[in-house]
Formats: C-alpha cells, sequence, structure tokens
C-alpha cells in the first residue's frame, strides 16, 4: 500500500504553540482528523445544509460503488506545507485503505490534492481527470459544487467493481482450497460419485453403453499418445527440438490425463465392490478426460502440416520474407519521426503506449534479418525443416515490427479524432450552458455549474492549442462537466429528450472507447510474449462491452452508454496491467542479443515463438497447430513464459494543484 507520508507530531507541536501563544485568527491548518462523516470542514466554507447534502452523496457513493472518498476543507496546508504530503499524512494518520480516498482542499492557500492508494480500483489516468473537473468549481470558490463533482466522478468511473471483483477471486479461491482439502478427506469412490451427482450429461445414455463408451475411449487415447510419440521422433530429427519442445510438453499433459483415465478404470476392476452411481460417474469421468487429451493432441497438427508446406517451397518463401523485409525496413526507418512529430503536439502521458515502438519495431527488424540470414545457411547445408522455421519466425518478427510501426499512425489518427471530438462537445456544452440559462433555477445550481462549465471550456480551449496536449484527459474533464450539468438539466427535460441525449453522449463515448480499446490492443498484441492473462482478460472485456454497446445503440442508447463508459474504463486498465507486465519483464529493456540468450532478442523470441505455436504462426491463415484424430501429429498451443509484476506502491501522486 502507498505509504501516507506526514508529520503528526510536529503538527501537533504547531497546534499547541498556536493555542498557547494565541495571536491572529489561524489560517495555517497542520494535518487534521477526519470527522465522523465524509466531510471535515475545518475552513467553515460550508453551511450546515451543504454538509448534510455532500454527506448523504458520499454515503451512496460509498454503498453503491464501494468507493470511500472523504472530503477536507482547511485555510492552508501547513506541517507539512506540500499539498501531497499534507493529505497522504492525513490518509495515514486516519487509516484510509485501498478504496479510500482523500480530496484536502486549502480554501485561502488556493490549493488541491486526491491522496490514492496505487493498488486502488480508481486508475491515474481517472484521477487526473476527476482533478481537472473540480478545478472550476474550486475557483468560483463552490466548495459544495466541487465535493458534489468528484462524487459524481468517482461514481461514473465505475472504478469499485474491480476492487471488489479482486476480493470475490480471493474468495473464490479460498473456497476452491477449502473444497479441495474436503475432496481428499473422503473416500476415492465417495468423493467422484458426489463430483458426478450434481450433472449427468450422459442421462441418455444406460450404463452398459456407458461402459463400452469409455473402454473404446481409452484405447483410442493411449493409440494417439503412441503415434504422437512415434511422429515426434520424426519431427525433432526434421525440424530440432527448439521447434518441438513445445509438442513434446503437450504430450506430457495429454498422457498425465489418460494415465488418470486408466487409474479410474483400474478402481472400478478391483475388488471393492461399487455402487451403480458411482460405476456410471466415473464412466464418464474417464470418457471426458480422454475427450480432453485427444483434443489437446488434435490442436496443434494444423500448425505443424503448415510449417512442413513451408519447408517443401522454403527457398519461394525466403524470397518473399527478403522482399517483405525491405518494405518493413522502410516503415521501420519512418517510425522515429513519426514519433518525433506527435511529440511536439502531445503530451507524454499521450503517448506513452507507443513511445517505445520505433526502438521495439528496430529490434523486431533485428530478430528478422538474423533468422532470414540462419535460413539462408540452413537452406545451404540442405536443413530444410530447420530453416522453414527459422522463416517463419522472421515472418513474424517483420510482422509485428510493422504492427509496431503503424500504431504510430493509428494513435495520431486516434489523439487527432479525440481533438476533434473534443471541439465538438464544447460547441455542445455551449448549447448546455445556454439552455441551462433558460431552465427555472430557484436553487441557484444551475448558475453555479453553468460557471464551473465555462471554466472548464477555458481550460479545454487552453489545452487544445498548446505544445503538450492531453486529448483523452481534456475530453474525460469535458465528458464529466457534460455529465454533471445533464444531470442537473435532465430533471425539467422529457424522457424523448434524454434519449436523444443519450444517443449523442453514446457517439463521442463509443469513439472515446474505441480509440481506448484499439491502443490497448495494439500495445499487448505486439508485446504478447511479456503480457500477462490479467491485461488480456480487461481487454477481451472490454471488447465484450464495446461490442453490446454497438448492438444496443439503435434500441436502447442508454444502456448502450453505460457499456461503452465500462468499455472505456477496462481498455484503461487494460493499458495499465500490461505496461506493468512489460515493465516486469526481465528482458524487454535489453537490446538485441542474439539467439538462444538473454535480453530483447531472447525474449521477443520467446513471444514470437509462443505466438506461432499458439496460433499457427501465418499472417493470414488464422490457424492454430491442430489437426484431425487418426493417428497423426497432435500438439497444442505452446505456453509462454510470464515474469511476474511488482503489485502494491505507495501514496504519492504527482496531481492537484492550484486553482
Amino acid at each position: 500500500m502507498r505509504a501516507r507520508w506526514g508529520a503528526g507530531v510536529t503538527g501537533f507541536l504547531l497546534l499547541a504553540a498556536a493555542v498557547v501563544w494565541g495571536a491572529a485568527p489561524a489560517v495555517a491548518t497542520p494535518p487534521v482528523s477526519l470527522s465522523a462523516g465524509f466531510v471535515t470542514d475545518a475552513a467553515d466554507v460550508l453551511t450546515p445544509a451543504d454538509e448534510s447534502t455532500i454527506n448523504t452523496r458520499l454515503e451512496a457513493l460509498s454503498t453503491d460503488d464501494r468507493i470511500d472518498l472523504f472530503v477536507v476543507f482547511v485555510d492552508e496546508f501547513t506541517s507539512p506545507s506540500d499539498r501531497q504530503q499534507w493529505a497522504d499524512q492525513v490518509a495515514a494518520d486516519n487509516g484510509l485503505g485501498a478504496a479510500q480516498y482523500l480530496l484536502a482542499v486549502a480554501t485561502e492557500g488556493r490549493q488541491y490534492y486526491i491522496s490514492a492508494d496505487s493498488s486502488g480500483p480508481v486508475s491515474e489516468s481517472r484521477l487526473l481527470a476527476i482533478e481537472e473537473s473540480i478545478k472550476p468549481d474550486l475557483r468560483a470558490e463552490n466548495w459544495a459544487g466541487a465535493a458534489m463533482t468528484a462524487a459524481e466522478a468517482f461514481s461514473a468511473d465505475d472504478a469499485g467493481s474491480s476492487g471488489w471483483g479482486f476480493i470475490l477471486v480471493i474468495v473464490v479461491i479460498a473456497l476452491a482450497v477449502i473444497l479441495i482439502v474436503w475432496l481428499v478427506s473422503r473416500s476415492k469412490k465417495k468423493r467422484t460419485a458426489d463430483a458426478s451427482a450434481a450433472d449427468d450429461p450422459y442421462a441418455g445414455v444406460t450404463d452398459e453403453q456407458l461402459t463400452t463408451q469409455a473402454g473404446a475411449a481409452l484405447v483410442q487415447a493411449d493409440d494417439a499418445i503412441t503415434s504422437s510419440r512415434e511422429e515426434l521422433g520424426f519431427a525433432t530429427a526434421q525440424f530440432g527440438e527448439k521447434v518441438t519442445a513445445t509438442f513434446a510438453q503437450v504430450i506430457t499433459d495429454a498422457k498425465a490425463k489418460v494415465d488418470e483415465a486408466f487409474s479410474l478404470k483400474q478402481q472400478l476392476d478391483d475388488e471393492i465392490p461399487d455402487t451403480d452411481e458411482q460405476r456410471r460417474a466415473w464412466h464418464i469421468q474417464i470418457i471426458t478426460l480422454c475427450e480432453e487429451a485427444d483434443t489437446l493432441l488434435d490442436s496443434n497438427v494444423e500448425a505443424f502440416d503448415e510449417l512442413r508446406q513451408l519447408e517443401q517451397n522454403a527457398e519461394q518463401a525466403l524470397q518473399r520474407a527478403t522482399q517483405t523485409r525491405a518494405e518493413t525496413a522502410a516503415a521501420v526507418a519512418a517510425a522515429p519521426d513519426a514519433l518525433a512529430r506527435l511529440a511536439q503536439s502531445y503530451d507524454a502521458s499521450a503517448l506513452s503506449t507507443i513511445a517505445e515502438n520505433p526502438a521495439q519495431a528496430a529490434s523486431r527488424l533485428e530478430l528478422a534479418d538474423a533468422h532470414l540470414v540462419e535460413a539462408s545457411a540452413l537452406l545451404t547445408a540442405g536443413k530444410r525443416g530447420e530453416a522453414a522455421f527459422a522463416i517463419r519466425t522472421a515472418e513474424e518478427g517483420l510482422v509485428q515490427a510493422r504492427q509496431l510501426c503503424d500504431a504510430i499512425t493509428t494513435l495520431g489518427a486516434d489523439l487527432s479524432a479525440a481533438e476533434e471530438q473534443a471541439r465538438v462537445l464544447m460547441a455542445d456544452l455551449e448549447g448546455d450552458i445556454a439552455a441551462a440559462g433558460t431552465l427555472p433555477d430557484p436553487s441557484g445550481q444551475l448558475a453555479q455549474t453553468a460557471a464551473a462549465t465555462r471554466a472548464q471550456l477555458d481550460e479545454a480551449r487552453a489545452n487544445l492549442t498548446g505544445s503538450a496536449r492531453r486529448p483523452a484527459v481534456i475530453l474525460e474533464a469535458l465528458t464529466a462537466a457534460n455529465t454533471r450539468i445533464d444531470a442537473l438539466t435532465a430533471q425539467v427535460r422529457d424522457a424523448q429528450q434524454r434519449a436523444a441525449r443519450a444517443s449523442q453522449m453514446l457517439a463521442q463515448t463509443l469513439l472515446q472507447a474505441q480509440a481506448q480499446v484499439s491502443a490497448a490492443n495494439e500495445f499487448i498484441m505486439t508485446r504478447r510474449g511479456a503480457v500477462g492473462a490479467t491485461a488480456r482478460t480487461r481487454l477481451a472485456e472490454a471488447s465484450a462491452q464495446l461490442s453490446q454497446a454497438h448492438n444496443l445503440q439503435p434500441t436502447d442508447p442508454e444502456t448502450a452508454l453505460q457499456h461503452a463508459a465500462r468499455a472505456d474504463s477496462l481498455a484503461q486498465n487494460a493499458i495499465a496491467l500490461a505496461q506493468q507486465d512489460v515493465n516486469g519483464y526481465g528482458g524487454m529493456g535489453g537490446g538485441f542479443t542474439g539467439g538462444g540468450g538473454s535480453g530483447i532478442g531472447g525474449d521477443i523470441l520467446g513471444g514470437i515463438i509462443g505466438g506461432i505455436l499458439a496460433s499457427g504462426g501465418g499472417r493470414s491463415s488464422g490457424s492454430g497447430w491442430g489437426g484431425s484424430s487418426g493417428g497423426g501429429w497432435r500438439s497444442s498451443g505452446g505456453s509462454r513464459g510470464f515474469r511476474p509484476s511488482s503489485f502494491g506502491g505507495s501514496r504519492g501522486r504527482s496531481g492537484g494543484g492550484r486553482f
């Protein structure tokens, strides 16, 4: 967890001195103890009604989104005077956890800061957007409005689900461990009978038919293991152990399943009497295990056959790869200039997903060159099988190099589109401000919101004309402002107007979500040798949410908007997780060192070979390493060697600032 540093003892001494000496009204405030509620108003800038309203909203945020937001207003930050250290000290002194955030505002010092734990559910980019969204309220000294805006922004993120999702996973794992211990403690026959009693997929099959099917499945699976072992020997001689190592592991895994099935058959044949329910359950389990083993063996035949076909046409394939190499080299050479042009207009944070692409593309090209040279030498030596694998590896390296270069152009187009969309949204917000002026406003809240939105528009215009632009952050802030003003004006609009508004917002959110999903997909795809399952899972769910949003767009724009916003949040999380994996992957920071060694060459080669063995290696065929069940070669996708990323961290963000 992030450490929230501060000076609690020093603050106490300074406060005691102020009490003793007592001079002018106190404007310097050491780190404070939080009130019983969510709001601590040490600066006395809120009315009792304001404080009650804010506490009610923050209680709803805690209940609905599983996020606690505490708000503190003081005159000045002192002991320490640094806004970050002061807020983090308050958070530490009051024992705030990972899903608990502290918004600290110095009303006289004109500073603010959100203290957050790095392991918390809200992303750094979202925190920056939240801080941007409350700045107009702070500048207008609309203290209650700033707190309400922050609450709405935290709720819109739906970030609490990820933290609770993690807790749910831990609970599920714990329950699974308990279940395993319980099952082991029971007898072998009772254990299997209880497991199978819950669901019988062979309800229409008699016990005698199950016995026959189980016996036939065992014979077929055992024969398939034998055939695959024989084929592995031929393949090793043809292509070498480096290529066939994954095939050997697949056979080992399949053999383990068949051995388990034979063990069950032995239990059925021993002298211990079994009930009819137990025998039926075990026969079903034998059939299932044999089917799983056969699937493992069948899953990789197609790609292996493709490699053999490549071996027969190795000379032509080498010539095509050499030509592709020349085209790719031109794109790689142009990549640094393309990135430099973007860097002249956009902040480094907006380019984080492609910052290393030129260097990575050059490394892929260097790797491809090495394998093209190797393939040529192997062909000359008559080693066509090994040459074919070298050509396939070089082709995949060239594909990834081109994808890395194309990602720079794609992100540039996405950033430009985000800027254009921000300008469209700004024009829309102008209309919202004008419309708000025509609506009844007995409490004056609409006028305050309109003033805050006006300040946000001015901020956005300044950012979009600078040389360090952050379109995504600005678009997020504008979207938050739009959501805020829409929430107020929606009270006086009829259902048809709200639906039309949702449709308009949906188009903006879909564009934003699509850009995030695209950036995450390209980042993970070109670094898949180092990116683990969690980031990929977030990306897959983001893609599913985005597809659902598109499907619902014509009929239910409000629900579609929720799916689009969820897709955007998941894609941001996928990028952050993937970057953690890449940073924690031991070899990705080094230069190319050649085949078999450590460094980026070995790491990239591992990712490329893993991709070839898992997906067939073809650039366009889409085939896996799989095949038929008639005794031919069988194998499955290779596993990738992931290195653990670091988790946790400390408080001490670089956000906040003056207002």
